[in-house]
């Protein structure tokens, strides 16, 4: 059984400086409350790893408005004029990665492995101070795993003792981010008793999660 805490005891545990891995896509399926305590509590020099940084004033968006941001490991910044604003400027870092090589990147970081090899970027800006690795006369870039010092996952449901069931785009990262970093934190719709969700269902194991955020006042 897991004490549920609250997204401010949460974000105590996130120092400046932090790696943060950030599951969602456009603002759906990330951790909104833990996003906004993170803001509340002055975070600075955070790395966001994540799919995207949303728009601004939206989930990771809010991040970056707040200059919470230092640098972003992500696989676009189309939707966010602020990011692409402080790119530019230098007051923010952004290391852009095909989406496909960046969860194989996290999840290789999560099982352990030295890197991922991926045509993807060869011949184009993507594949300058990378290895190649040729394989059976074809040339691959060797991609370096990511690991983080914290994972932030909203769910649809975790029951009792943390296991989680994920809905729309929260599946595209969580699972793996779950895997690469020292501490997950998930922030679940509900809670419900063991049993509720069916063993199908479950998405990531309760095993791997450190943190349950209670339940958002109705």
């Amino acid at each position: 059984m897991r004490e549920a805490i609250s997204a401010a005891a949460a974000a105590e545990l996130i120092p400046d400086g932090a790696t943060v891995l950030i599951g969602g896509f456009m603002g759906v399926g990330s951790p909104l409350r833990l996003i906004d305590a993170l803001v509340a509590a002055g975070r600075k020099d955070l790395t966001i790893v994540a799919n995207d940084t949303a728009m601004p004033g939206k989930a990771i968006g809010k991040l970056v408005t707040a200059g919470a941001v230092s640098k972003a490991i992500v696989s676009h910044i189309g939707l966010n004029p602020e990011t692409q604003a402080k790119m530019i400027s230098g007051e923010m870092e952004v290391e852009l990665v095909p989406q496909g090589t960046l969860v194989e990147r996290i999840r290789a970081g999560g099982v352990g492995l030295g890197g991922v090899l991926t045509a993807t970027g060869i011949g184009t800006p993507v594949e300058e101070g990378k290895e190649k690795v040729e394989v059976n006369g074809k040339p691959y870039l060797l991609e370096m795993p990511i690991k983080g010092d914290i994972a932030l996952l909203a769910a649809s449901r975790a029951d009792y003792v943390g296991n989680l069931e994920f809905s729309l785009t929260a599946h595209n990262f969580n699972p793996v981010m779950a895997l690469a970093a020292e501490t997950v934190i998930a922030e679940p719709t509900s809670i419900v008793p063991i049993g509720v969700i069916p063993p199908d269902a479950v998405k990531t194991p309760g095993i791997l999660i450190d943190h349950l955020i209670e339940r958002a006042p109705v």
